[in-house]
């Protein structure tokens, strides 16, 4: 099926939809890329117009691709655009009841054999599934922030998932330079529950007064080799989607105390510091800091 595959519909202009629809588009497909609201598909566009002309001057995109990525971006404010689609990607919010109205809707829009996937991280793709009358064309493909960057792609298929599905989703990000791992329909799959250790080991030492956030940051990045700290890497990815991230895999795993999300994280959230997509975060990004 993956050469039939030429038009990709992207669901949600936000970070993550944004640069799902940037790999997409270099990888030589044509795009639909729809959200709500004409202004946030604008600066979606701008952004990746932006990362694309960029990468080109930094060498790490052909120049000749870069220009023809504007002719494949088509952002839309209609669902009913993604009718001619073979793959539509979700990234949406992470909210349940939304993604199955989104996929319920997508049912009776795009053709039969088209490809329904969520780029859900913690979500269960069955319970997604669930809203559709065919879940076996539902399956799960995460990709990880920023994408235009990060090679790894979770394939994920729920419990009514065929597999031939899943073998598509694969060799489509492949396609798009992916690393594509198989993973089964867990809470947090594979990454996000690994992770879930190393964000709040780091929260709890900061909770306890063992040390402040920067040197816990670097303290893994020089005794651990990581490329950034905890503190750090919720700042990029933000600390609103990292938070709600741990609240989905605690109460998937039914209060697991380990998985145990943390007070402070919720404070900085309520208070607006989501890191640097506003300004501020566990460090401060203004210009004049």
């Amino acid at each position: 099926m993956l050469e039939s595959i030429t038009t990709i519909g992207v669901i949600g202009a936000g970070t993550m939809g944004s640069g799902i629809a940037q790999v997409a588009a270099q990888a030589g497909y044509t795009v639909r890329l729809y959200d709500i609201a004409d202004d946030v598909l604008q600066r979606a566009v701008e952004r990746i117009l932006h990362f694309v002309n960029r990468a080109a001057q930094k060498g790490r995109l052909d120049p000749e691709l870069a220009r023809t990525v504007p002719e494949r971006l088509h952002p839309t404010t209609d669902l009913h655009a993604f009718a001619d689609c073979q793959v539509v990607i979700e990234a949406a919010p992470e909210r349940l009841d939304l993604k199955q109205r989104l996929f319920a809707d997508l049912e009776s829009i795009v053709a039969p054999d088209a490809i329904l996937a969520t780029n859900t991280s913690t979500l269960s793709v069955t319970q997604i599934a669930a809203a559709t009358q065919t879940p076996h064309r539902v399956a799960g493909m995460h990709f990880f922030n920023p994408a235009p960057l990060m090679r790894l792609v979770e394939i994920v298929a729920g419990a009514q998932t065929a597999p031939h599905v899943c073998e598509t989703l694969a060799a489509l990000a492949e396609r798009m330079g992916k690393t594509p791992v198989h993973a089964k329909d867990v809470p947090g799959f594979i990454v996000n529950r690994v992770a879930r250790p190393f964000y709040l080991e780091g929260l709890r030492l900061l909770e306890t007064g063992v040390a402040d956030h920067a040197t816990i940051d670097r303290l893994i990045r020089e005794g651990g080799g990581f490329k950034m700290g905890p503190f750090e890497l919720m700042d990029l990815i933000g600390l609103d989607i990292n938070f709600a991230a741990s609240q989905s895999v605690y109460n998937a795993y039914f209060g697991e105390p380990r998985y145990r999300p943390s007070l402070l994280q919720q404070r900085m959230v309520e208070s607006g510091r989501l890191g640097r997509k506003t300004g501020r975060g566990w460090y401060d990004y203004e210009e004049d800091a």
